[in-house]
Formats: C-alpha cells, structure tokens, sequence
C-alpha cells in the first residue's frame, strides 16, 4: 500500500504515466483486437450482412457496458481519492458497494433485454434482413452480461490502487480465450454468428474468475469485508455521480447509434450498415491506446489531487494530452494510407470497399483531436467534478454530432451523415479546451 501510495504521489510523471499507461494500453488493444478478430471472422465464415447484425447489437452491448463503466470508474475514483487522503476504510466500502451495485444492476439488464429483445433490435435499425443475425447473437451476449459487468468495474478498481498489470492480464485472459473458441466455433463446429457470441461470455466468465482470485487473494490493496458489502447511500450517491459522466458518454453513444442506423437505412441500405459496423470497430480499435493513457492518468490525478498536489495533476494531464495525439495521429494515418485494404479485410469486395474506405477516411479525418476530449472528460472524473465530466462527455454525441447527422442529409445525402464524425469531433475539442484551462486556473488560485 505505501509503496504504491508513494509511487502515485512521487515519481517521475513520464516514468509513472508510462508504468500505468502500457498494462492497460496492451490489455485494451488485444481487447479491440478480438473485436477485429471476431468481426472479420463473423464476415468472412458467416457473410458481411452478420457483420451488420453485430452493427446493430453492439449499442446494445454498450448499455451493458455503460452500468459497468459508471460503477467502476465512480468507485475507481473515489478509491484513488481516498487513498491519497489515507482514508483506508473509505476505500474498503466504496469497493464493497460497487460489487453490491453491479450485481444488481447487471442481472435486471440480463432480465429486461432477454425479455424485450425483439422490440429493442428493431428500436436499435434492425432491418428484416439483419434481424436474424442481431437476434441471434445478442440472446447468448444476455447470459453472460453479469460476469462481463463484474469484471469491467473490477478492473477500475484494480488500476485505482495502482495495480495496472492484474487488470491488463484480466482483459488478455478473456481476449486470447475468445480469439481462439471463435474460429473453432465458426468454422469447425458451424455456429454461426451465435458460436461467435458463445466464445464472447465464455471468455468473459473465464476473465471474471481470474480478477475474483485476485480479489481474495490477499495481493490486492483492497480488503473487502461482509460489512462493505451493506448499501451506504452517502458513498452510493457518490459513486453514481462521479459515474455519471462515463454512463452519459457510452448511453450516449448508444443513443448515437440508433440515430445512425436508422439514418442509414433512410439514406443508405443495409451494405451502409455493415460499412458504418466496420469503421466502428477499427476506430474502437485505434482508440484503445488512447484509453489506456487516460487509465493510466486517472489514479495519478485522483492521488495527487486528493494529497493536494496540483502541480502533477496538471503535469499528468499535459503529458496525456501530448501521448494522446500523438497516438491518435498514427492511428488515422494508417487508415489514410490503406483504407480498401481495412475493408477488403473484413469481407469488402469490389465497390463496396472502395465506398467503404472513402467512408472510413472522412470519419476518421479529425481523429488526432479526439485525445484532448477523452483527456479533458477523464480529468474531471479524476479530481470529483461530475458536472464538467458530464457535460464533456455529452457534448460530442448529443450537443453536437444528434444535431448535424439529422440536418446534413437532408441536402448531401448518406455523406452528410460521414462528415457529421469530423465536425462534431472540431466542435466539441473546443469546448473540452476551454473547460480544462478555466478548471487548472482554479485548482492553482485554491493552492496559493
């Protein structure tokens, strides 16, 4: 514990970010990697119309991710506070809370959408054609949704106390299993897109049961008890808000996501959905590095801030602002370069891919800016401000992107629905800037 605490509060920035950053960037990548893996193996061993099935689940999917999200990084920073405040048993309870919270949460998920699953995929764009395939996966996703949720909040918690490398083997253990059960699924057992799904909860209850050991090990820095597991509604009520921000920004994306696909079953067709499901998961996929850099960052400005050391709370955001655009530049200038190659890798022939990559390079054309927001969002999580949190996290979806997607096409077509991605991404950087500037102004005033 004191070493970790020490660790947090006194080392090198570059060093530390670089220490906490790498185990949740490689544990995140092979995580968007199977992502990848599974869709291209969904597009080329089932047919690229399943990959619009998964199109139209994974918004679906992302709800699910959104409960996890809000507790894990609600009680993620609530536990890095507390720690840099030595206030130990605070931290014991927020932890114990957030597993009552998620049990409970995940398993009414579980009920609600295996009920209402029909009417939710027509809700999410699922065209008659597509209807099967989403139907089909996301019935299996359903059952194994708990153990998933248990082991996203888990993670948060685990990089909180500093322990980064337990988190990134949590996410390889679940990722390397499903890379291997899919194409074994698939293609030897002829599953279809349900194999696909079936290697996806196995993995992840595979992934549950390796941070649970961790847990109860004794190695963690947390110790959770019978009486941390009773509701206390002051560190619920905290968890919830400093959550909120995270639960918006994926709901939101959810949200983003029906608008989308039912735009493009307006202005496109169904190939326009399977075009939209790729680019989707590539820029997931060139996100991650970016994600892993503000894991690592949250535990370094939640301690700090909480032991009232401003100055490495703005030197860590500087530094991640730095990391993230120079990673997120990279990204998108590979997907510059090869863009039909991307396409044609998933099942794209012939015009469809070349449509697709002229897609994929006006998404992506603002991609450099996006570290700034998901750095500015992060660092408001990280210091307790739910509010600002909030509404960065809301700006790029709801404030900005819901707006122009509805508006654009009327006059330019399924394009106009493309360069909604590049104009939401300018806007809502501004705005993220101008929030975190005025917010260092004031930490430093309170510190002088």
């Amino acid at each position: 514990m004191n070493t970790r605490n020490h660790m947090l509060g006194n080392e090198k920035m570059s060093k530390l970010l670089f220490k906490l950053s790498l185990p949740a960037t490689i544990g995140m990548i092979v995580n968007a990697l199977y992502n990848l893996i599974d869709t291209i193996f969904v597009g080329r061993g089932v047919s690229p119309l399943a990959i619009g099935g998964l199109t139209i689940a994974l918004p679906i999917q992302m709800i699910i991710m959104a409960f996890a999200q809000m507790i894990g990084i609600g009680t993620a920073s609530l536990i890095s506070r507390s720690l840099g405040a030595k206030d130990i048993e605070k931290a014991d309870m927020a932890s114990g809370n957030a597993f009552l919270a998620i049990t409970i949460l995940s398993t009414l998920t579980m009920i609600f959408g295996l009920i209402f699953i029909d009417p939710l995929l027509k809700f999410f764009g699922a065209t008659e054609k597509l209807l099967p395939y989403s139907k089909a996966y996301l019935s299996v996703i359903f059952l194994g949704s708990i153990f998933y949720s248990f082991a996203v909040a888990s993670n948060n918690i685990v990089r909180a106390e500093g322990n980064a490398k337990v988190a990134m083997f949590t996410m390889i253990v679940g990722t390397g299993l499903n890379i291997i059960l899919d194409p074994i699924f698939i293609f030897v057992l002829k599953l279809g897109i349900k194999g696909a799904a079936l290697a996806t909860i196995i993995s992840q209850f595979v992934s549950f049961l390796y941070i649970l050991k961790y847990l109860y090990s004794g190695k963690s820095s947390i110790k959770v008890k019978l009486h941390h597991l009773k509701p206390n509604k002051e560190i619920l009520k905290e968890i919830f808000s400093i959550g909120s921000s995270a639960f918006a920004r994926q709901t939101a994306g959810s949200i983003l996501a029906i608008i989308i696909n039912n735009s493009l079953k307006t202005y496109g067709s169904d190939a326009a959905i399977t075009i939209y499901g790729i680019i989707n998961r590539f820029i997931i996929f060139l996100c991650m590095p970016i994600f892993g850099t503000v894991q690592g960052m949250q535990p370094i400005a939640g301690f700090n801030y909480g032991a009232k050391k401003i100055d490495r709370v703005k030197e860590v955001v500087k530094l991640s602002i730095i990391t993230t655009t120079v990673l997120a530049s990279f990204g998108a200038l590979i997907a510059q370069i090869f863009p039909i190659s991307i396409m044609k890798l998933f099942g794209l022939k012939d015009n469809l891919a070349i449509e697709g990559s002229k897609a994929l390079r006006i998404v992506i054309s603002m991609l450099p800016i996006i570290g700034i927001q998901i750095v500015g969002a992060t660092f408001f999580q990280s210091i307790g401000k739910a509010v600002p949190s909030l509404i960065l996290s809301l700006s790029r979806q709801l404030l900005f992107f819901i707006p122009i997607v509805l508006i654009l096409p009327h006059f330019i077509g399924l394009y106009g629905i493309w360069l909604a991605f590049p104009i939401s991404d300018i806007l809502s950087t501004i705005i993220t800037t101008s929030l975190v500037k005025r917010e260092m102004k004031k930490i430093s005033l309170k510190t002088i």
